[in-house]
Formats: C-alpha cells, structure tokens, sequence
C-alpha cells in the first residue's frame, strides 16, 4: 500500500491574501476555491495522474480563527530561477514578505523569510545561469551542510 503527497495544507486567517502571494512567488495557478479555502497549483491534479507517479504537491490555504502564534515545524525553501537571491528577496519583500530572524546565525547561505502571514520560508542560492546574474559568491549546494535548524530553535 502506498500514499502519494498530494498537497500541504496551510491554516491561515486570509485563504485569499495568502493564495495570492503564493502565486505570486511561485508562478502557480488558482486550481479550487471554496468559502473558506484555496487551492494553489502548477498543474491541476488528477486523480489518474497521482496515481501513476508521484507529482508535485498543490497548496491549500485553509481559514481557521486564530492566528499564528509560534515558530512553524514545517517550512518551504524557494530557490530563485532568473535572477539572484538578492533581487528574489527584494521582489518578495515588494509582494509583502519580511525578513526575519529564527536565530540562523549570519554565516548561512539562505535567507529566512515570513509571508503576510508570518509564517516562515527560506530563500536559497539562486538557481539561475550565472550569466543572468552576478552573484556576490559563487556556492555550490543549495545549502551548507548543516541545512535544519536545531531543536532549540522549534517552539
């Protein structure tokens, strides 16, 4: 018996604010909405398709009534595709997005960022033909080796 990863589901006050900035970010299509949800996507599923192979997870934003009071377990890394990390985080900035600190130290290659909503994403190294860009260093992983977070740093 085998289960497929369908979607990741995200509690949030604004399914529509959140939605949007999504797909904005993510170049993703609005694929369901309902009174109090939406669905983001870069494909719209189906169930023939999930079943024969693995494909990539759709977004669904949930309203629920509280907001987000701690730090999330569960994060999205984006890498940028045309341009550097620096002006992917500039652009997201200008859709709504800010910069934060979960005590990251300011050695790592990522960048730690929170959606309207706060909850949290990491920018990594861009993965952009260097001849579109001039990078500030040249990096050769996504990330450094140590890529999670320590636990005391999970609330």
């Amino acid at each position: 018996m085998t289960s497929r990863f369908t979607e990741l589901a995200v509690d949030c006050r604004d399914p529509e604010r959140l939605a949007a900035f999504w797909c904005e970010v993510l170049d993703f299509k609005v694929i369901d909405r309902s009174e109090s949800k939406v669905e983001i996507g870069a494909w719209v599923p189906t169930v023939e398709d999930v079943r024969a192979r693995q494909m990539p997870p759709t977004l669904l934003f949930v309203q629920v009534p509280e907001g987000k009071i701690v730090k999330n377990r569960l994060h999205l890394d984006v890498s940028p595709i045309d341009g550097s990390t620096d002006d992917e985080v500039a652009r997201l900035i200008g859709l709504g997005a800010t910069k934060t600190d979960v005590d990251q130290g300011s050695d790592r290659n990522w960048v730690v960022m929170a959606d309207p909503e706060g909850n949290e994403f990491d920018v990594l190294r861009t993965l952009a033909p260097q001849n579109l860009y001039t990078p500030r260093v040249a990096r050769s992983r996504l990330r450094t080796p140590n890529h999670s977070r320590s636990n005391s740093q999970i609330s």
